[in-house]
């Protein structure tokens, strides 16, 4: 690990302030992924900005109905909010269904939605990567490559995003609070917050530089069956194969959001729409663009069957 400074800021503005005041810096929480990339010497902050103290540690109901849930929010005590299981129950099974007990304790809701790939040659500082290295190339395209996005990837990058919180916010249009160094505050849909490697896979979030996450918005509750259904190699602490949050109204309609994927949570309107004509028509539309590769194809059918199992499940 390489050597940094260290502050703790006592407001999201001076937080933002220092941000934009010390080249190189990071904001830190939990710290449960950036302090295992710095000792990789994947990430080298010159200085960390401990954003602890600020008081966004708080789950508040909106007047709309809806809820704030503040970037300090530990997944623990998200998933166990009561308002949270009642109402939106495919979030609290996504956060339960993700890393350990230990670490959902540490962690935090941006930090969730911040956390880098799992590409094993992302974690490898011997191997090319554009995502850690712009412009070294990718080792994953032509390499081992059986965990990797099937679709929405690009000749620069075919990593996946780690996050099963995320999927489920996708699933239920949360957005993105944040504050830059400027004190100005703006919101991000969830839709186009995570972006798509194209030529810039090391761009992973709509984040400006030196802009902090306050919060996430979650919608009034949409009502219907929610499920979070994970496939992984193992039956606990493993990252997502294929995972599916779909949320099922009475009528047939709903929403559907994939894990495991793509560079991003994976929903697209189209395949919201084919809902009720059941799992194959909706993974007909998902992955209508899909370019897996030898090792990865086997995640078409796979999620196909995850769904199926999860429009079963909802339909009693």
């Amino acid at each position: 690990m390489k050597s940094f400074t260290y502050e703790r800021a006592r407001s999201p503005g001076e937080a933002a302030s220092a941000s934009a005041r010390v080249q190189g810096a990071k904001f830190i929480a939990g710290g449960t992924n950036l302090l295992d990339l710095m000792k990789l010497q994947i990430e080298t902050p010159a200085h960390l900005i401990d954003v602890n103290d600020l008081g966004l540690d708080t789950i508040e109901p909106l007047p709309n109905g809806g809820l704030r849930v503040g970037a300090l929010v530990r997944n623990t005590d998200l998933a166990a909010d009561a308002r949270v299981r009642r109402d939106y129950g495919v979030l609290s099974r996504a956060l339960l269904a993700g890393a350990s007990g230990q670490l959902r304790n540490k962690a935090t809701t941006a930090g969730n939605l911040l956390q880098r790939t799992r590409c094993p040659y992302f974690y490898d500082t011997n191997q090319p990567c554009n995502k850690r290295q712009p412009g070294s190339g990718c080792s994953a395209i032509g390499g081992i490559n059986r965990q990797h996005a099937i679709v929405g990837s690009s000749d620069a990058c075919i990593a996946t995003h780690p996050s099963d919180m995320a999927v489920a916010l996708r699933a239920l249009d949360a957005e993105v609070e944040t504050v830059s160094a400027d004190g100005k505050t703006r919101t991000i849909p969830m839709a186009d917050f995570h972006k798509l490697p194209g030529d810039t896979p090391h761009v992973e979030t709509a984040l400006a530089p030196n802009e902090l996450i306050t919060g996430v918005t979650l919608p009034p509750p949409v009502g219907g069956t929610q499920i979070y259904r994970k496939v992984r190699d193992r039956a606990s602490y493993a990252f997502a194969l294929v995972s599916v949050a779909a949320i099922v109204q009475r009528d047939g309609s709903g929403r559907v959001a994939v894990g495991g994927v793509a560079h991003k949570p994976w929903r697209m309107d189209a395949a919201d729409a084919a809902l009720p004509r059941g799992a194959k028509a909706v993974t007909a539309q998902l992955f209508a663009d899909a370019k897996p590769t030898q090792q990865n194809a086997f995640k078409l059918p796979l999620a196909e069957r995850t769904l199926a199992a999860a429009l079963a499940k909802a339909k009693g």
